[in-house]
């Protein structure tokens, strides 16, 4: 509480940064599909066709991902905010599934993270921070028929008797999210909790 009133709400702005991962990823994928489509080409220009069929492959299948991600643009791309705030904490999502939850509605609320080892095609070892935001009501009784839209973040991946609402690859938002819930709800909120690490290929 300042002099003027209460802090300004904390907002992440998700649609931003998914919108921003979706470009550099699909661009990339589409860049090594083409590249990769070329060398096929090339391959059976020279009188290789194994490699040219295996060049051919890699080629259609980083071209896919990249067409993927232009297919999927408008439903990543749109705009979605986290928003923290003296009421509460809600989720933006004009064109998806919003919510709102009191603070008085929530027995406890977390910052989830696992460091994710992720070896790539290149066999390059890439560390990725997944972060979530764990909510876990008062009452499920009451308030799982009371939020009809979270139903699907109900006990996803692994929490229990509580509300995941997963945030990807996002070390960036950990502070924000921190301070917002520190200001707003610090008499329910349970700091950030690693989750250990976990081995992915990709």
């Amino acid at each position: 509480m300042t002099a003027w009133g209460p802090p300004p709400p904390v907002v992440v702005d998700l649609g931003k940064s998914a919108t921003r991962k979706v470009l550099i990823g699909g661009t990339v994928a589409g860049g090594l599909g083409i590249l990769a489509l070329i060398g096929a080409v090339s391959a059976f220009a020279d009188g290789e066709p194994v490699g040219g069929i295996i060049a051919g492959i890699i080629g259609i299948a980083f071209t896919g991902i990249g067409v993927m991600a232009v297919v999927k643009w408008k439903v990543v791309s749109r705009p979605r905010k986290l928003i923290i705030e003296q009421q509460g904490i809600r989720l933006d999502d004009p064109q998806g599934m919003p919510w709102a939850v009191g603070w008085q509605e929530l027995g406890a609320i977390s910052i989830s993270r696992t460091q994710e080892r992720a070896v790539q095609l290149a066999d390059a070892l890439v560390r990725r921070t997944m972060v979530r935001v764990d909510l876990h009501p008062r009452d499920p009784q009451r308030f799982r028929p009371a939020h009809p839209t979270m139903e699907p973040l109900w006990e996803f991946h692994r929490v229990r008797n509580g509300y995941r609402l997963p945030l990807g690859d996002s070390a960036g938002f950990i502070a924000p999210i921190d301070h917002g819930l520190r200001t707003f709800a610090p008499q329910i909120y349970r700091g950030v909790v690693d989750e250990g690490f976990s081995v992915g290929l990709h």
